[in-house]
């Protein structure tokens, strides 16, 4: 029987062996140009997303603390439906446009760069009274069960452009970065209010710029270039050798526990990727202290 079961495996096309198994990916690739409007919960007629990474994406199941990742975009006089998530909390990154959020019933207008954290139970929504399309990242990550949590903050909001440039321990002076948003135990960030989401950041890269090939161990991650051309590092492979993939405005890629994560900006101007970070496992905490 044995020698019967390894003629076949010897004769058998590779196709069949291949069908037998699937390898989950190491990172993935998205862009926003090529990808569909979907709806979602907070769809309307005047409200589009484009789903990236998680809730809607026909992704692998590969993903630990992220939720969802998408773009949204509110033709001029439109809105998105109110929501609210139980265990999840989420940020908005205005990439265009000008807004209102309305924030458990508070109204506050909103801009280019502006961020702002939205917490869990916390109803939110988006509306776009101007006469240009607004467009921002959502972003999403999972609240694991039993997580106390202390009780919502106010709204906690703030723009990139008011957060100064700065270098970082352990990777090269040719990115700077703007920390935008941390979690509640830290205090470098503009806004230090996620539980799950340790970092929200954006790389400013010099011409020939990189943040150098890198990994972490109990972290997710999400960049997404926002204008500029190079190429992401990628995955991993012997001897810390690691693709480099040609990546433009757009270009949206997750990295999972332990991938291989970097940039190197091959134009001749500087170039910016909006990053955001994750914990997986999720690190234990007191937050009702």
């Amino acid at each position: 029987m044995k020698r019967i079961v390894f003629i076949f495996l010897l004769l058998a096309p590779p196709g069949a062996l291949r069908a037998q198994r699937t390898i989950d990916p190491t990172w993935i690739h998205r862009n926003v140009q090529r990808t569909q409007e979907r709806p979602t919960d907070i769809s309307t007629s005047s409200c589009h997303y484009k789903p990236l990474i998680g809730v809607g994406d026909a992704a692998p199941a590969i993903l630990r603390s992220v939720a969802r990742y998408g773009e949204v975009t509110i033709d001029p006089m439109g809105e998105c439906k109110e929501t609210s998530y139980p265990a999840e909390e989420q940020i908005y990154y205005v990439l265009a446009g000008d807004g209102t959020l309305d924030y458990n019933g508070q109204r506050t207008s909103v801009k280019k760069d502006d961020f702002m954290y939205l917490p869990p139970k916390v109803r939110h929504g988006m509306a776009n009274p101007s006469s240009s399309p607004l467009r921002f990242v959502l972003m999403g990550f999972k609240i694991p069960r039993g997580t106390a949590l202390p009780a919502p903050p106010g709204l906690q909001i703030a723009n990139a452009n008011d957060v100064r440039l700065q270098t970082d321990t352990g990777h090269p002076a040719s990115t700077l970065y703007r920390l935008l948003l941390g979690n509640r135990k830290g205090s470098n960030d503009k806004l230090d209010c996620g539980v799950v989401v340790t970092s929200l950041f954006m790389m400013e890269f010099a011409p020939g710029g990189t943040n150098f090939p890198h990994h972490h161990d109990m972290a997710e991650e999400i960049y997404m270039i926002l204008d500029g051309h190079g190429d992401i590092a990628a995955g991993g492979g012997e001897n810390g050798i690691v693709g480099l993939h040609p990546s433009g405005p757009g270009d949206v890629y997750f990295f999972r526990l332990n991938s291989t994560v970097g940039f190197y900006n091959r134009d001749k101007t500087r170039a910016h990727i909006l990053a955001v970070r994750s914990w997986y496992p999720f690190p234990p905490r007191d937050y009702q202290n």
